[in-house]
């Protein structure tokens, strides 16, 4: 049994011979859920547990909603958010008493998941600062939820606590970011006075063999801007790097890499710097 289930039904259904195989043979997630192995369970296992703590009743919400609609850098400890009744959850558990209208859930292997719209609404005003953006960012990019319904849902759910924070999120929103340090970036530079970068520019590779997509930058000033991770310093990473990077500057963009450890204030000097005199902002360039 690498899913959970529920230890009762199980004992029903003869499928656990007893009590004491119960309690010696599987751990317990949760009251009355339980998971085969000594293994720390992972996001998707404690998801499961905790819909089924519910008796397939509540629904999953927040950011391991995200994830079951495929967002990317979402930590495995978080708390699985439920909307349900129950008001004292267990630890790893948080319950919301939230009203859900039609067609703000569906169904996911079996579970039912608040729609990438509902999830967008939940987290763009329960998650504070960039951290809420970066989440945004992270679940368009995987879902493509419509901005416009999640506004929608805002005005059908009027009252609801952190309606600004979500609307200003949305404003900020962007699903081409790739990482939430993506995010960051685009967010520095947006905060410092600059026009906001498009993001998943393409460029033609040669011959006509796909695509090169920067990460953000003005193509009207053929200026691009990317944040390189670890990933980068990989070797095979690195050659294909460079190749690439010597490519998009034969094109005629200005190339701005990014490591870890930039300050904003350089990153945005940096592309000042860039800009060219024709169209450069008022704005002292240190």
């Amino acid at each position: 049994m690498d899913k959970p289930f529920i230890g009762s039904e199980a004992l029903r259904e003869g499928t656990v011979a007893n009590k004491h195989q119960l309690r010696t043979r599987f751990r317990a997630l949760y009251p009355d859920v339980y998971l085969a192995g000594d293994a720390p369970p992972t996001l998707a296992q404690r998801t499961r547990g905790a819909w089924l703590w519910t008796r397939r009743q509540g629904v999953i919400a927040g950011e391991a909603a995200a994830v079951m609609h495929g967002a990317k850098w979402i930590a495995d400890d978080i708390p699985i958010e439920l909307i349900w009744s129950n008001a004292r959850p267990p630890d790893g558990i948080v319950t919301r008493r939230d009203r859900l209208g039609q067609g703000e859930s569906q169904l996911i292997a079996g579970l039912a998941v608040t729609t990438p719209e509902r999830t967008a609404f939940d987290i763009g005003r329960l998650i504070d600062g960039d951290a809420g953006i970066a989440r945004l960012d992270a679940l368009g990019n995987a879902a493509r939820f419509d901005r416009y319904a999640a506004e929608a849902l805002a005005r059908r759910h009027r009252g609801s606590p952190g309606i600004p924070r979500l609307l200003s999120a949305l404003d900020s929103y962007d699903p081409g970011a790739e990482s939430p340090r993506e995010t960051w970036l685009r967010l520095v530079l947006v905060r410092d006075g600059l026009p906001r970068p498009r993001t998943q520019i393409p460029v033609p590779k040669p011959g006509g063999r796909g695509y090169y997509y920067l990460d953000m930058g003005w193509e009207e000033v053929m200026i691009a801007i990317e944040y390189d991770g670890d990933h980068h310093r990989e070797r095979r990473v690195f050659a294909k790097d460079i190749v690439r990077s010597e490519y998009i500057a034969y094109r005629g963009w200005t190339h701005i890499r990014i490591v870890a450890g930039a300050h904003p204030a350089d990153i945005v000097n940096r592309v000042r710097r860039a800009w060219p005199s024709s169209v450069r902002s008022d704005r002292e360039i240190a």
